[in-house]
């Protein structure tokens, strides 16, 4: 089976916008597909992307015309400032960790990993709910079909954290400086637009046998 490495934040808004193009291109190409969520404050300094809060105006505004764009280009609900993304310095430093913990928690118990991490993106950038506070997690979960209240019993487990650094120490060495990055037999594809050069990468892959 083919393997798919996803690097992300469960706080990027382009996670958000690509996770039903994703979950397609999964499904049709029997993919194995690993979440990976990483240090984004911590790995983008190192490999040159720029977080958007310290983006010229220019960009910043530019983004949330983008952002406006796609949301209604794929038909997807979004607040492009949702009322529990941080909009200085967060009063958590972990507040977009714990649900990428959350992610973890569950792919290591061997599940399928990614309708709860839509979920948790979802909430966040569309149904104004407070993903940092444990008790919004685990009703997220609940609802997707997961039993959040052991998945976030397992959010700092010793296995999770060691799986979230892991994942952030790969990030930087495969030069990942953005969310998402999927990453094929090596090669890079950045951000939800670029799905479209993975799902024909993939169909190469398949063609070649």
């Amino acid at each position: 089976m083919i393997a798919l490495d996803c690097y992300y934040s469960l706080s990027s808004p382009w996670a958000y916008l690509g996770g039903p193009q994703l979950q397609d291109i999964v499904r049709r190409h029997h993919v194995r597909l690993t979440l990976k969520p990483y240090d984004f404050q911590a790995v983008v300094p190192q490999t040159g992307g720029i977080p958007l809060k310290t983006r010229p105006e220019p960009r910043r505004t530019y983004h949330a015309l983008e952002l406006a764009r796609w949301s209604d280009y794929l038909g997807m609900p979004m607040n492009l400032a949702p009322a529990h993304y941080p909009k200085g310095a967060p009063s958590d430093p972990n507040w977009n960790k714990y649900p990428g913990w959350m992610v973890i928690a569950a792919q290591l118990q061997g599940l399928d990993a990614q309708p709860l991490s839509h979920a948790l993106l979802r909430a966040l950038w569309a149904e104004e709910r407070d993903t940092s506070q444990a008790e919004v997690r685990i009703a997220v979960a609940d609802e997707t079909g997961y039993d959040g209240a052991s998945l976030q019993a397992l959010e700092q487990a010793a296995e999770t954290l060691a799986a979230y650094r892991a994942y952030s120490a790969e990030a930087v060495e495969a030069g990942v400086f953005g969310a998402p990055t999927f990453i094929l037999n090596g090669e890079r594809f950045w951000g939800q637009d670029r799905l479209a050069f993975l799902d024909r990468a993939l169909d190469k892959l398949r063609a070649a046998g």
